[in-house]
């Protein structure tokens, strides 16, 4: 009840609070809230709940006869005045616990009654209170009501939804891989079939090495938004316990692996036949293996850069300076053999650098045709590629295992920092 004696006189105050306690002596409890109670009235009730400016508990517990264990309560706390005889305990109740008079004493009644044995006594009844008679409490074998696989299941078929409604994403990324293939394709043209010069070889090289870094600085690009969009879709769900982060994370990798296969399916196919390279099923799925990965990597990493930050455009920032190390590390603009041996670990820890190791080595690893070098010697190309660049064609397989290898590290940091950063605002 709400203050239920404002606007009565003593007479009918004092009737209400008589039908009250009538009532509540038929075994029933009445919680009420009383503003500048009599003696009499504040008086007729059982226990107090009192609580200070900004809702924090100073007191629960019983009056007592003529409020006694409440005065007693107070009283005990140095400082704080007697109260008068024949004195209205409420007023004074009011008086003692002031801010004004928190500030002149330097406590805190909260604090205090958080540290009294009448606030353990309240801790433990709720406790025993809150647990029925010969009850048991509620046990759940696992926090979710579906197995992970269940969960990861109904998060692949919730992204594969998501992806098929966000044509702005998928068909974009399709058309701009046609455009890009095209374009490079006819850029260079037959650069695949030219093996007389050293230069040929590093025409070849060039168009690989553009292929990977437009593509799949796009696709890193690309995925950002699309992250940052489903993950904070997934902090609302996540939080009524729909399915875990751990299944999010691996729907969301999982679901990209059609679409870049796509990618790499559509992109092989033009710029192979656009650059006339030979048309061996070995070399083709090599080809298609190395640029499916190389995709496949640049993904994952735009995905974990937008997991370790608040928004996908910090995460762009965060990636940009990784994309120029990966360029100028990559084993085009400065051949492995030149780089300062102090800088060359970065060279091993560079993906671009293994997927250009990958390309080059499937194609012309294995030919032991003469070409012509800058000086007019002639030299096997297998050879120049071991010689200038550093490539070994029985290493093709370390450059296979390395993509793969980027790609499932890439995919781990995402899933964890899914798990473990949380960047909501309330």
């Amino acid at each position: 009840m709400d203050e239920p004696t404002s606007g009565l006189d003593a007479r009918a105050a004092a009737i209400v609070m008589r039908t009250v306690r009538n009532i509540v002596n038929t075994g029933r409890t009445i919680v009420c809230t009383i503003h500048q109670p009599s003696i009499d009235i504040f008086e007729s009730f059982d226990e107090l709940l009192f609580m200070k400016r900004g809702g924090e508990l100073i007191y629960a517990g019983p009056l007592g006869p003529k409020s006694t264990e409440l005065i007693s309560y107070f009283e005990a706390i140095e400082g704080v005045p007697k109260i008068k005889s024949g004195y209205n305990p409420a007023t004074w109740m009011l008086e003692v616990t002031s801010s004004a008079e928190e500030n002149s004493l330097g406590v805190d009644f909260a604090e205090i009654y958080r540290g009294s044995s009448l606030y353990q006594y309240n801790q433990e009844l709720v406790e025993s209170l809150s647990k029925p008679t010969n009850s048991k409490e509620l046990h759940f074998p696992s926090k979710y009501c579906r197995s992970p696989f269940d969960q990861f299941l109904t998060c692949l078929w919730k992204q594969n939804l998501s992806y098929w409604r966000n044509p702005q994403y998928t068909a974009v990324r399709f058309f701009y891989t046609i455009i890009i293939s095209l374009m490079l394709g006819t850029i260079c043209w037959r650069f695949g079939a030219k093996r007389e010069t050293q230069q040929d070889l590093f025409n070849a090289m060039g168009s690989m090495y553009s292929a990977i870094l437009f593509i799949g600085i796009t696709n890193a690009t690309a995925v950002q938004p699309v992250v940052s969009v489903e993950r904070f879709v997934s902090y609302r769900e996540r939080a009524a316990g729909m399915y875990s982060s751990l299944s999010f994370a691996i729907a969301q990798v999982v679901i990209e692996f059609p679409y870049v296969f796509g990618q790499a399916i559509i992109y092989s196919s033009i710029f192979y036949s656009l650059g006339a390279f030979v048309w061996t099923v070995d070399k083709f799925i090599w080809y298609l293996f190395f640029m499916y990965f190389t995709m496949l990597y640049f993904t994952f990493y735009g995905m974990m850069t937008t997991a370790v930050t608040p928004n996908h455009n910090v995460a762009a920032i965060i990636a940009a300076p990784f994309y120029m190390l990966w360029n100028l590390f990559s084993g085009f603009m400065i051949p492995h053999k030149r780089i300062p041996i102090w800088w060359r670990w970065y060279y091993w820890a560079n993906p671009v650098a293994w997927s250009l190791y990958g390309l080059l080595t499937s194609q012309y690893g294995d030919d032991n045709k003469p070409v012509k070098l800058s000086d007019g010697n002639l030299m096997h190309i297998n050879q120049v590629l071991k010689e200038v660049f550093g490539y070994r064609r029985d290493f093709m397989g370390v450059a296979a295992i390395m993509v793969g290898g980027f790609c499932i590290f890439f995919a781990i940091i995402f899933a964890f920092a899914i798990k473990s950063f949380n960047f909501q605002r309330r």
